[in-house]
């Protein structure tokens, strides 16, 4: 066994302490609908039919996971399920838990991802992860970039619209990308999402208008390395897991390298996966301090909390910048699955319920529950 994961099972086995926790979450409807594949170099009306299907829940987990979640966390403390619906309130308030593992997405609204969080903060339960108004925000890729471009952290310069004609005001240099403003998981984002003129730009700002209802973030493409950096714990105590390098070496010749919706979900899937992700990095100590400094100011400047994801890509100039952040962190399993996060926590020596129990002893640090 790595002595990493023994040093951790013995800090989580000495506290002495059995938490009981609930985890919340949003589970992904089990329907065929949702799972029917699809060749994401086709462009017809049924295909773009089917992308809407599936890309709806993109961001909900399965039954794996939330079970995988559960048994991990079962290990050191008692757990109960809550499902993240119109009923979650008074579960929660009957339940009264010691704290709750939050991972669920939500589903209105550009603050869905803070439903849970607010109606723990009324309720005075301690709970995993950043508050409301850091997922709100975060959720808010335009709200986001300002903060960090007020803080002079590099991120790709950018426009929000929110209509066709707004692109006419926009200064930015081709090509570009071009996404929903307030999603996750690489939703809306697909290959056509890079554009190299303005009519490009305006049939995929259709798209986004008419398929997504909300404002479109256009920013500059930058043509260096992809990198995501996995972030656990909270102020002087918070650690950088070893930095995952996305590769698009093994994609189509004509894809555009970009890890899209496409990419994520169908292209790179267990069946066929894709030799997609380097961790660590083979990088310079010079490079992974900058991206490092870049993550840790971020994390800060945004008050993530116990945990966060942050994708990095590197201009003209090799200079990191940050591209999105995720407060809220995909967490699948299956090291078949390409997920970022467990990843880089393995490269650490850290196993999967070991990552978890991390995230979840920062928070209940946090609340001086231990």
């Amino acid at each position: 066994m790595h002595k990493k994961n023994i040093r951790s099972i013995k800090i989580f086995s000495s506290l002495n302490v059995r938490l009981n926790t609930a985890l919340t979450f949003n589970v992904k409807p089990e329907s065929e609908a949702f799972i029917e594949p699809l060749s994401p170099l086709r462009n017809t009306s049924q295909t773009e039919t089917q992308q809407k299907k599936i890309d709806t829940f993109a961001e909900w987990d399965t039954w794996d996971t939330i079970n995988a979640v559960k048994d991990a966390l079962s290990l050191y403390h008692s757990v109960t399920l809550i499902e993240a619906d119109e009923k979650a309130f008074d579960k929660l308030r009957e339940l009264k838990p010691d704290i709750v593992f939050n991972v669920a997405e939500g589903f209105y609204g550009v603050s869905r991802e803070a439903q849970i969080p607010a109606m723990l903060e009324m309720l005075n339960i301690p709970y995993t992860g950043s508050d409301p108004l850091t997922l709100s925000l975060c959720l808010d890729k335009g709200r986001t970039k300002e903060i960090l471009s007020y803080y002079n952290i590099p991120t790709p310069s950018f426009d929000v619209i929110n209509n066709i004609d707004e692109i006419k005001n926009t200064t930015l240099r081709f090509p570009l990308i071009i996404k929903p403003n307030a999603e996750g998981s690489s939703k809306g984002i697909f290959s056509s999402s890079f554009v190299n003129n303005t009519e490009e730009l305006t049939r995929e700002a259709e798209r986004i208008f008419n398929e997504y209802q909300q404002s479109a973030l256009i920013e500059e493409f930058l043509p260096g390395r992809e990198f995501t950096v996995a972030l656990i714990g909270n102020g002087d105590d918070t650690e950088i897991l070893p930095i995952v390098e996305i590769i698009y070496n093994d994609f189509p010749e004509n894809f555009i390298p970009i890890y899209s919706y496409e990419a994520k979900w169908i292209l790179d899937s267990k069946e066929n996966p894709l030799d997609v992700f380097a961790c660590p990095a083979a990088i310079s100590s010079d490079l992974e301090n900058q991206i490092k400094q870049t993550c840790l100011r971020t994390y800060s400047v945004l008050r993530c909390r116990d945990w966060s994801r942050i994708d990095i890509r590197l201009d003209a100039n090799g200079v990191p910048n940050v591209i999105e952040v995720n407060p809220l962190p995909g967490i699948l399993p299956d090291p078949k699955d390409n997920s970022c996060f467990p990843k880089a926590a393995r490269t650490a020596g850290l196993s999967y319920p070991d990552m978890l129990n991390k995230v979840l002893l920062s928070a209940a640090k946090r609340y001086s529950l231990i």
